[in-house]
């Protein structure tokens, strides 16, 4: 199977799902470097081949699991695009530097986090590195410095950001040489402000796809029966499942972010190789508007003006 995929730059395209490591150490289906190989090896079957990471993922553990597991099949680097992301400082074990959590985007710390993900992802080069946090004390001119000779060096491809509202966004455009490629914020069903608070706009007028965390709520869809707001969505959403033949409500919930005119890339938390495959059969639903707005206003609880 082969998923469309969305241009980012001249040299640059994501498969329209990305598959995201955050719960790598964390997760009862993973146990060995095999099973990690198992689920990247059937997302790239599948057309996925743009994997997010994060430095802090896993306590600063889960890029390392995944370039372990990676050297065991090196040829698989060349079929995938491998995004990370920097500048959250975690109070942990292991950090003693960190007296409290914070964030971090001066220059060192910038360079020292891409010398440390190159090391645990097992690879030579990162496609995209994204700012992780908007940090109040960053200085738009040094990330451009940091960001201009990681590039010169050969050690990132692109760059972008991750939960930047518009404003954040365009300082930090306005010093850069080349164009961001993306802006990874939470949106589903069950979080709707990127859709309305003009990052989306933003994403559209530049002709970048957003990608997007926690596409489910955070499992909030499934699990959580005190939820008043996914308690409505539910039977709206199964509905529409069986009105498109989907494999779970699910489906619809990514097939709904698909429709928008945005293009953004749904990032997939499941470590379960089976619920990949059923989640690339959302890209082949096409929602009717009507339908898409039946969904929305089960979320928004109230009628469009």
């Amino acid at each position: 199977m082969s998923l469309s995929r969305r241009k980012l730059a001249n040299d640059l395209s994501f498969s329209t799902l990305a598959w995201g490591a955050w719960r790598l150490r964390n997760s009862p289906d993973i146990n060995s470097d095999n099973d990690i190989l198992r689920l990247v090896e059937t997302a790239l079957d599948l057309g996925i081949t743009t994997i997010d990471h994060a430095d802090i993922y896993g306590n600063y553990g889960c890029e390392e699991l995944f370039g372990n597991a990676l050297a065991k099949a090196s040829h698989l680097r060349q079929k995938m695009e491998i995004v990370t992301k920097c500048d959250i400082a975690l109070a942990c074990e292991g950090k003693p530097e960190n007296r409290i959590n914070h964030y971090n985007t001066s220059k060192k710390h910038i360079l020292a986090s891409v010398e440390s993900s190159l090391r645990n992802l097992r690879t030579d080069h990162i496609d995209a590195l994204l700012l992780h946090r908007p940090d109040p004390l960053m200085i738009a001119d040094e990330v451009a410095d940091a960001f201009n000779q990681l590039k010169r060096d050969g050690k990132v491809r692109y760059f972008g950001v991750s939960n930047f509202t518009p404003s954040q966004f365009n300082l930090l455009q306005s010093r850069l040489e080349a164009p961001m490629i993306t802006n990874q914020v939470e949106c589903s069903v069950l979080e709707l402000a990127p859709v309305f608070d003009g990052t989306f706009d933003l994403m559209q007028q530049n002709r970048i796809s957003p990608m997007i965390w926690s596409p489910l709520g955070g499992a909030r869809l499934f699990r959580d029966k005190d939820d008043a707001v996914a308690a409505h969505l539910r039977p709206v959403l199964e509905d529409m499942r069986v009105k498109y033949d989907a494999p779970g409500i699910g489906e619809i919930a990514i097939a709904w972010l698909l429709a928008l005119p945005c293009q953004p890339i749904p990032v997939l938390g499941t470590m379960k190789p089976e619920r990949l495959k059923d989640a690339t059969t959302a890209c082949s639903i096409r929602l009717d508007r009507q339908d898409w707005f039946t969904i929305l206003v089960a979320a928004q609880g109230h009628p469009v003006p």
